[in-house]
């Protein structure tokens, strides 16, 4: 069985953030004998327009970059193509990806994220037969997965992004702080964080066009890293105004911190408010100040919402459950079982 996985983000170097977690699926895909073909702009000149602050970003700062869109897309599909030319079915992950798959003329399975909704409901005629040319759309949130139907997709399947479940966590550092991390932009939430935090202990791991206005941020920082910050936090905030899954809340859950997270997308699929850690409204920045507050100066509390989140991420997002569903929606779309997709046993199984 091969699959041709096409993004328009994946990571170019050791240690590059971007497409990260499409690079980690497909790792994963690879350890339970999928062969895998990924094509990504690293593969063709995208003259510019993919990395940085993505394809959106990249078009809204430099607009002249619009010009050699259709060259891109032109070289896209030529990769795409010789790398589909023998693969069973053709994975693409985001709405761009999902239009070169239409032209590749094999089955396809449509993955998005967040930022391609976005696009599709202000340009729902250009989105539409997108998502209705894909034989199965994957949405990583329940939310996303409602407004992927919306737009006309045949069939969705939620499917979370996997994350890392930790054998052990250490204890918070003390004094107790917040963690935030992430891309330094409005969209998540970061400038009612600085506003509702003011006095209190907070790290910033990030960097993005609000980095000017974040005192003391530490710009992007190695993943590796990443997860020793997770584990010397108290408490990590995700105040989102939208958020397609949450791969930082997922990974925090999964290192025992409570969660302080905005009440909307994906984030509503992890935390459980009161059991799992606490949402509060976006932009609700007396709101979130009293949530950081409370699990701060709680002790317990922050304790027993550490302990929940990390078990809901353990039976619900771990790469084992992730990697089972995308292999059972492989075999579904191609009608055949799912032992003729996976040709290695399952990580910790008997052969």
């Amino acid at each position: 069985m091969k699959i041709a996985v096409l993004t328009t983000s994946y990571p170019r170097f050791a240690g590059d953030a971007a497409g990260r977690f499409v690079a980690d699926a497909v790792d994963r895909l690879r350890q339970r004998g999928v062969a895998v073909e990924v094509v990504s702009p690293a593969d063709f000149d995208h003259h510019g327009i993919a990395y940085g602050d993505g394809i959106i970003g990249n078009l809204r700062g430099r607009p002249g970059l619009a010009v050699y869109l259709p060259a891109m897309q032109r070289n896209f599909r030529r990769a795409a193509r010789e790398a589909a030319r023998d693969a069973d079915l053709v994975h693409a992950h985001w709405l761009p990806s999902g239009a070169v798959a239409l032209s590749v003329r094999k089955p396809f399975v449509l993955q998005v994220w967040g930022t391609d909704m976005e696009i599709a409901r202000r340009l729902p005629l250009l989105a539409r037969p997108i998502l209705r040319g894909a034989r199965l759309v994957i949405a990583p949130s329940t939310a996303l997965a409602r407004e992927a139907e919306r737009l006309g997709a045949r069939e969705v399947r939620v499917i979370p992004s996997g994350v890392d479940v930790p054998a052990s966590v250490p204890a918070p550092d003390e004094p107790p702080h917040v963690l935030f991390a992430g891309r330094l932009s409005r969209e998540k939430g970061i400038l009612d964080l600085v506003q509702a935090a003011e006095g209190l202990p907070l790290v910033v791991a990030g960097d993005g066009p609000l980095r000017d206005r974040v005192p003391g941020a530490l710009g992007t920082v190695p993943h590796d890293e990443l997860l020793v910050l997770y584990g010397r936090a108290a408490v990590v905030a995700c105040p989102s105004h939208r958020e397609g899954f949450g791969v930082v809340c997922a990974e925090a859950m999964a290192h025992g911190r409570p969660v302080v997270a905005g009440a909307v997308g994906g984030l509503l699929d992890l935390v459980v408010d009161g059991e799992t850690g606490l949402l509060v409204e976006p932009g609700d920045v007396p709101g979130l100040r009293v949530a950081l507050e409370r699990l701060l100066g709680d002790p317990a509390l922050s304790s027993r919402l550490g302990a929940a989140g990390r078990r809901r991420v353990a039976e619900r997002f771990a790469w084992n459950s992730v990697v089972d569903a995308t292999l059972a929606a492989y075999a579904a779309v191609l009608g055949v079982p799912t032992t003729r997709v996976e040709a290695a046993p399952r990580p910790g199984s008997r052969t």
